[in-house]
């Protein structure tokens, strides 16, 4: 049913809109408008979003239903045998469909293909995100906690969660 392809450069017009759609809609009732505008500059400007792909070493992932863009997932190496699952968005209308488990997967498949040994996937979920039973079904585990200053005087306030693949 959807298709996940590797994203490069010329998808990054595609990631900030589908980031539009998902990450204000996602954070509304947990953190500020304010914060939530700042927090999308951070990650989603073209600019910001070209420096993760070319110099971070984010590898970016976009599932499609048929020609239209319906979600993403991004993975970085943070470590010799630690990644992290940066970031994983679907649009509302997708999400009965189970294509957070796809992304999820996709996830892990391309963490494999780059160190194809054991290694740590971890993830920072926000302590009021609904998303964490989520991720507890897919395997994960809550590791620890943090705040974690973002600029402007903001944080993100976490959990750490992991996943041993």
């Amino acid at each position: 049913m959807f298709m996940i392809k590797k994203a490069d450069i010329a998808d990054i017009p595609v990631i900030n809109k589908l980031a539009w759609a998902t990450f204000p809609e996602t954070y509304k009732d947990i953190i500020s408008k304010e914060q939530i505008d700042y927090m999308m500059d951070w990650m989603y400007s073209p600019e910001n979003l070209r420096k993760q792909m070319e110099e971070e070493g984010h590898i970016y992932y976009i599932a499609y239903e048929e020609c239209e863009a319906a979600g993403y997932v991004s993975i970085q190496q943070e470590d010799k045998d630690v990644f992290c699952l940066q970031k994983i968005y679907v649009l509302p209308y997708y999400q009965k469909y189970h294509l957070g488990k796809e992304l999820f997967k996709q996830a892990i498949k391309g963490i494999k293909e780059i160190h194809p040994e054991p290694c740590l996937m971890e993830l920072h979920v926000n302590r009021n995100n609904k998303a964490i039973g989520f991720y507890e079904h897919m395997g994960m585990r809550k590791l620890r906690e943090g705040d974690f200053e973002i600029g402007n005087g903001y944080y993100m306030n976490d959990y750490i969660m992991g996943l041993d693949i």
